[in-house]
């Protein structure tokens, strides 16, 4: 009789948990979450300009709760050692967990940063992004080498504007290492470099024009562009490999499809042999 109750539990469970995952696989209930990150995102502008409104405040608590169901459904639906598998999965846990422990905190600069990164779900849910944020993740290691050629470079260009142009301008632009690495900074991005940085100082030493010039050119151009090529790459691998994987299976399939008319070529040959 406990053996009969223990399999109709079982079977409950796995009937429960097959509804969830239909339910959490539907072609409609990502677009649902995302509606409602978007939606969530609306009601943080809102209470930049209406601090305090309650409408607001019980909005955002209700849209905390959906995000709890649907952490459950997934939970369920997929399985607890499915569902953390992923780390996307993890991720958006770990928000959804800050948001109910924050909530009820004094805590309330803590707890606006929570409801700001609730946004960043929007990455998990459209598969885009998704493969964007992978790619750079995975371009990291190869990204640490032209990030230590970035470090060099701008050390010796500071190095030398701090030789040779640090009286010519105030001492904020060249007058130590870490202001003249500020400084460069500025020059890279293009933010008034020319008529702030290079003209005044060009004015005063008329060679500086090759300092400028040459650091636009291998700090803005080169290693920018290096950094793009890597990213790239990378985002280009995850097609590399979906379409290597669909070669292989095609000829896996076209290997056993040979061996199947091989196999339907040497019965009917047999049966011809029987019938003769």
């Amino acid at each position: 009789m406990e053996l009969k109750k223990k399999e109709e539990i079982n079977r409950n469970n796995r009937s429960l948990k097959t509804m969830f995952k239909q339910i959490v696989e539907h072609k409609y209930f990502q677009p649902i979450v995302i509606s409602i990150i978007l939606f969530n995102g609306l009601i943080i502008v809102g209470e930049t300009y209406f601090t305090g409104n309650s409408i607001l405040l019980a909005l955002d608590k209700i849209i905390v709760w959906i995000f709890v169901l649907e952490l459950f459904l997934k939970i369920i639906g997929l399985g607890f050692r499915g569902y953390f598998s992923d780390r996307w999965n993890i991720f958006d846990f770990s928000i959804v967990v800050a948001s109910l422990v924050f909530y009820s905190t004094p805590f309330v600069s803590v707890l606006r940063l929570i409801r700001v990164l609730r946004l960043i779900r929007m990455i998990p849910a459209i598969p885009a992004l998704r493969k964007i944020i992978d790619s750079l993740m995975k371009s990291v290691p190869a990204l640490t080498g032209i990030l230590g050629l970035s470090i060099l470079l701008f050390s010796i260009y500071a190095i030398i504007g701090t030789t040779f142009f640090s009286e010519i301008l105030p001492y904020e632009f060249f007058g130590s290492f870490h202001t003249a690495l500020f400084t460069l900074m500025q020059v890279v991005t293009f933010e008034s470099w020319a008529s702030q940085v290079a003209r005044p100082i060009i004015n005063e030493v008329p060679w500086a024009w090759a300092y400028f010039v040459s650091f636009i050119i291998i700090g803005a151009l080169v290693i920018l562009n290096l950094v793009v090529a890597v990213i790239l790459s990378y985002l280009g691998q995850d097609d590399d490999a979906k379409r290597d994987e669909q070669m292989d299976r095609l000829f896996k399939e076209n290997e056993d499809l040979k061996k199947d008319l091989s196999e339907i070529k040497q019965l009917l040959v047999e049966k011809n042999k029987l019938g003769s």
